[in-house]
């Protein structure tokens, strides 16, 4: 799918001019979560509708995926989420959606945020082939754009 492409160069590019790394990830065992936050005002209204995003510019993406190291390699891996983020004001539930494509596995999910405000996440999710569920914490600050 030519639109899921566009979205995933547009999350990456989106985290590279709104954060220092451009790829973040841990690891949790054999599993890497890779994350990324990025402003909807980056995704073109193409992309947001084909996904139902809602762009706006105190709206923003929270992106998952994991990979499994086996051996020399890697392999997506599916996994079971749930999460939520917060700030000082407003506490939110995160309703992830799934997107697949030639071998890829992406979780996406939108939240609000306040400009210059320190958004926290919990996110606790269980990779296929995993024996237990981990627990990730971070927090990320966002701007206006």
């Amino acid at each position: 799918m030519r639109m899921l492409r566009i979205l995933v160069t547009l999350l990456v590019l989106g985290t590279l001019s709104s954060a220092p790394k451009a790829q973040q990830s841990e690891m949790f065992g054999p599993f890497e979560l890779h994350y990324s936050v990025v402003n909807t005002t980056f995704l073109s209204p193409e992309v947001a509708a084909n996904y139902g995003i809602t762009r706006g510019k105190k709206r923003a993406i929270l992106n998952l995926a994991v990979r499994e190291h086996i051996g020399d390699g890697t392999a997506a891996r599916n996994m079971l989420l749930q999460g939520r983020t917060w700030d000082l004001i407003q506490n939110q539930d995160l309703e992830f959606q799934e997107i697949r494509e030639s071998g890829a596995i992406y979780y996406i999910a939108e939240f609000k945020f306040i400009n210059e405000e320190w958004r926290f996440f919990e996110i606790d999710f269980r990779p296929e082939g995993a024996d237990k569920t981990y627990t990730f914490k971070f927090k990320h600050q966002l701007y206006i754009n």
